[in-house]
């Protein structure tokens, strides 16, 4: 059979994509953000964008749309000369100072062990197993009323 499909073709996509489901059951869970670490600080192009929405929302009130003004704004961008980029470049980098200044008083605390949200979280996992042991079940008792 030129061309055709065997049997034996068939069977190998079958376990392939079987093998790749038991993959993924194996991946590992992701940690859980920390609500203490400092978000990133914006590029220079977004510290433009937050002002250039003000002003777009300004001139166009009746528009509703979030690619309108994306759009517009990387439109701008563009034509913007790097001597009219230059406050934006400027106040990017003081944002990424002040980032870098927390980043490492945060890995200080973290290093020092005052973190805190980890020991409550382990604290929750071990409770969760200790309801499962005692009943068996997993599941929570509920009353009826």
């Amino acid at each position: 059979m030129k061309g055709g499909r065997s049997r034996a073709n068939e069977n190998d996509n079958d376990t392939k994509l079987k093998s790749r489901g038991a993959r993924a059951g194996k991946r590992k869970a992701k940690a859980p953000k920390d609500p203490n670490k400092p978000k990133r600080p914006p590029s220079a192009f977004f510290v433009f964008m937050e002002e250039f929405r003000q002003q777009f929302k300004r001139e166009n009130p009746n528009n509703k749309s979030v690619a309108a003004v994306g759009k517009a704004g990387g439109a701008k961008w563009k034509s913007l000369s790097d001597a009219e980029k230059a406050p934006f470049v400027a106040r990017a980098e003081s944002r990424k100072n002040d980032y870098n200044k927390n980043m490492t008083a945060y890995n200080k605390k973290l290093a020092d062990g005052e973190n805190g949200v980890e020991e409550n979280e382990s604290d929750k996992s071990k409770s969760e197993v200790h309801d499962e042991d005692e009943d068996g079940t997993g599941e929570e008792d509920e009353d009826d009323d």
